[in-house]
């Protein structure tokens, strides 16, 4: 099942409570992280004038970043990681994810609890162990407090000088 906002013309409205985290809750965690990924919702339109943004904004790590398209959706995610020392801010619609490498699965930790949840009875268990093959190349998150995965496909690869 692939799950997608409702409302296509509105993609981004703040009332559809992805796990969009205040600037100041983000940059509050300084220190406690080397290093972060974010992703960062856009349209097709927007979307190099956002790598432009990105790469002028922030010192990107391993000089890439990946557009994905939302599968069976107008949407596309930039995904980036950045150095810890250089975030005064973040763009709009962006959250913090984890990465499982071995599925490409982009998921938030609010996601990840309501996937252990779903999976193990309703109780959430630090040591349950999830089956990440089944999660391959898609963002796992949360929407009013229900999971919501979106499949994703690599859109392009930005090599950065």
């Amino acid at each position: 099942m692939i799950t997608t906002l409702d409302s296509p013309t509105d993609i981004y409205n703040k009332h559809l409570s992805y796990d969009f985290n205040s600037v100041y809750d983000i940059i509050s965690m300084e220190g406690k992280i080397n290093k972060r990924l974010f992703a960062t919702f856009t349209t097709l339109e927007d979307l190099d004038e956002l790598v432009e943004s990105v790469q002028v904004n922030y010192t990107i790590q391993y000089n890439k970043i990946f557009a994905l398209q939302i599968v069976d959706s107008e949407e596309y995610v930039l995904t980036y990681n950045v150095d810890s020392g250089n975030v005064d801010s973040i763009p709009e619609n962006t959250i913090l994810l984890h990465r499982k490498k071995e599925s490409n699965t982009l998921y938030t930790i609010n996601a990840l609890n309501e996937l252990i949840k779903k999976l193990n009875g309703g109780v959430v268990d630090t040591s349950f162990k999830v089956d990440w093959n089944h999660y391959r190349n898609c963002i796992l998150l949360t929407q009013h407090n229900s999971l919501k995965q979106l499949n994703t496909k690599i859109h392009k690869i930005i090599q950065l000088d």
